[in-house]
Parts: C-alpha cells; sequence; structure tokens
C-alpha cells in the first residue's frame, strides 16, 4: 500500500501533543462563537451561576454551555445526548469548550433553568448582526405549525374524486340517508344522561 496516503498509526506516540488550535481554522464559525460569548456580560443577561457557590463540586461555567448550546444551534444539533456526544468526539466543540464533556443531563438543565437568559443572548446576537450589516431587507415567514394528519381511503380527495368521480357515486347513498332519518329520529326519543352514584 505504498502507493496511497497514508494516516498515523493509531498507536503511535507523539513527541510533541497536537495542538487543537491547528485543526481549528481562522474563519471556522466557532471561533466567531468564541468571540461572540467573550464580550457578553452572563450575570447582566440573567444567567445562573455566574459566580460559583463557595462549597460543593465546581460547576461548569455558563459560558461553556452556552458555547456548547449556539453550536448545536449553528449545527442542527439539538438533542442535549447529541451535544455530550459532539463533546467527546468534534474537535471544533473540543477546541470550543477547552476538551470539557458535560453530561447531557447538565446540557439540558442549562437549557431549562436559563431559558429567558438565553433568548437575551440570542436577542443580543440579532442585534450584533444588525449593526454589522449581516441581515438582508428581505423578509422571511416561517409556520410551524403541526397538525395530525390522516390519510384514509374515505377521508383523502385525489383530482378524480374531486372532479366527478366522487359526485357519481355519492348522491344515491346521500339520498337514502336522508330518507331513511326520519323514521329513525321519532323512533329515538331524547334521554337525559343518568348522574353517577
Amino acid at each position: 500500500m505504498k502507493r496511497f496516503v497514508e494516516g498515523e498509526d493509531r498507536l503511535q506516540a507523539a513527541l510533541l501533543p497536537h495542538c487543537l488550535d491547528d485543526y481549528v481554522t481562522e474563519d471556522n464559525p466557532v471561533r466567531a462563537i468564541e468571540a461572540f460569548i467573550a464580550e457578553l456580560d452572563l450575570a447582566i443577561l440573567g444567567f445562573e451561576g455566574v459566580v460559583p457557590e463557595t462549597t460543593g463540586r465546581p460547576a461548569y461555567h455558563p459560558a461553556t454551555l452556552l458555547k456548547i448550546y449556539l453550536y448545536g444551534y449553528l449545527n442542527r444539533v439539538q438533542s442535549s445526548r447529541r451535544l455530550e456526544r459532539e463533546t467527546r468526539r468534534n474537535v471544533e466543540v473540543m477546541w470550543l469548550t477547552g476538551r470539557l464533556s458535560p453530561d447531557f443531563k447538565t446540557i439540558a438543565d442549562f437549557r431549562k433553568d436559563n431559558g429567558p437568559a438565553i433568548r437575551a443572548t440570542c436577542k443580543q446576537f440579532v442585534l450584533l448582526c444588525r449593526q454589522l450589516d449581516l441581515f438582508s431587507g428581505a423578509i422571511v415567514a416561517i409556520d410551524g405549525s403541526k397538525f395530525k394528519a390522516v390519510n384514509n381511503t374515505d377521508k383523502n380527495f385525489t383530482p378524480i374524486r374531486s372532479s366527478g368521480g366522487w359526485n357519481r357515486s355519492k348522491p344515491a347513498s346521500i339520498a337514502i340517508c336522508l330518507a331513511s332519518m326520519p323514521p329513525t329520529d321519532r323512533r329515538v326519543k331524547l334521554r337525559r344522561p343518568k348522574p353517577f352514584g
């Protein structure tokens, strides 16, 4: 296999450790995340845990967890379990967090406990983008509605059914149904439901 480009042996020890900064290019978006969060005053924005507790196990700084959250937002990684996985295998996230790997529960609790502060951070980010003229003047509307769909053959309408095929077969059955209703209505007496007990 001398004619192919070969990688390093996985068991080969390096004389000098690799620098993570060498793996992250100068125009990488994680550098923008780092610079943006470094300029924020997290206490004013309302993040919990900016001032560390004097007792107990040391916590992760909110800036570190916010970096992970923003990285996931920019790269469409929403699950806290996937974000945890990214902190262990993605070199960009390792660079961003300084090789810290918070547990998925820590990431989820950070989102839950700091919702208003995260929204304030996003507002600051939008203001920064407007100041730098990164947004165009176009307006985009996104509808995030979700509806439960039932595609039963009796309830869907194809072009053939709506153009007249449906009209030929159903009027007869509708007429039969309407003709049978008055005798049925006379037989059914209106009854009030009995109370329980």
